[in-house]
């Protein structure tokens, strides 16, 4: 390797490997497509390795260009970070990437997104989608701002700062016309053959749903398995299963009585929508004002705080 890295270089490395397309790069960047490739040659031969494979028309990143772009995307966020310090000391200004599972960027961020966009117009929000129980790895790392989890209630740690925001009940919901939907409970011999819509395998809801399951006797073999939410809500409509759900997401259908409410268990159940963020680290005036502001959109009434 022939000295430090460029960093020129390595914005350009990671809209490349971003986009995996070198005229939407150029067309991002504002370059020549020629300048594109030049400029990852001059980096693949600094570092002495192939960072890009092309499969036909296509290209994919080497093992040594994935490895590069963790690096790249550290690098390239500090060197943000150091800019706003220096430059911008007090004004929210550049990037904030936030993880958040689906349920809550569809259900609890639109208006704390619209209204942090009309106050803080120059905050570039990226949103990302972590499992649960990778996120606090990846905040103590740095590689995220903020997340916001949608959990049981988080440890605060020298590294990890914790806000509770809102308590969360969960549902076990079916259409109105569901051979269980006018029980007043239901037993677990006719909970036992149901058809189950579970959301993915690390939800950190289908595990409670499937734990409270395992303990009164049960172990679903009937069930399909979605990454979406309105999937779920919507098979659940067609009558084919019933589904264990956050409030906030069935709370239109509930409404509107598309959906009812099955009981099942004595007990409620809810987890929690919490915000987390480095300890350690200087808390930008966007992270900040961030944090503020999800503080007051999403300020919890006494019914669905108390923990």
């Amino acid at each position: 390797m022939n000295g430090p890295i460029d960093t020129r270089l390595l914005q350009t490395f990671q809209t490349v490997a971003r986009t995996l397309n070198f005229t939407r790069a150029a067309e991002e960047l504002d370059y020549a497509q020629s300048s594109i490739t030049a400029q990852i040659q001059v980096l693949e031969k600094s570092l002495g390795v192939k960072l890009f494979d092309r499969l036909g028309k296509r290209i994919i990143l080497t093992e040594s260009g994935k490895k590069l772009l963790e690096y790249a995307d550290k690098i390239l966020r500090l060197s943000d970070e150091v800019y706003l310090a220096i430059a911008h000391p007090d004004e929210p200004v550049g990037k904030l990437y936030i993880s958040t599972p689906e349920t809550l960027s569809a259900y609890r961020l639109p208006p704390l997104l619209r209204e942090f966009r009309q106050q803080f117009p120059h905050v570039q929000i990226v949103l990302q989608s972590i499992p649960d129980e990778k996120v606090v790895d990846r905040v103590a790392m740095g590689e995220i701002d903020i997340a916001i989890v949608l959990s049981e209630l988080k440890q605060e740690s020298s590294d990890i700062q914790v806000k509770l925001l809102v308590k969360e009940p969960l549902l076990l919901v079916a259409p109105p016309d569901h051979i269980l939907a006018h029980l007043p409970m239901i037993p677990a011999d006719l909970l036992r053959h149901a058809s189950f819509l579970l959301t993915e395998a690390n939800c950190t809801y289908r595990t409670l749903f499937e734990q409270q399951l395992a303990g009164i006797g049960i172990h679903p073999t009937t069930l399909m398995e979605f990454n979406s939410v309105e999937a779920i809500k919507q098979c659940v409509m067609a009558d084919m299963g019933i589904a264990f759900l956050p409030e906030i997401a069935v709370w239109h259908e509930l409404e509107t009585g598309k959906l009812v409410t099955l009981n099942w268990l004595e007990s409620k159940f809810h987890l929690y929508t919490q915000l987390l963020w480095h300890g350690a680290r200087w808390i930008s005036p966007a992270m900040a004002a961030f944090i503020n502001l999800s503080e007051h959109i999403l300020t919890p009434t006494p019914e669905n705080f108390s923990v």
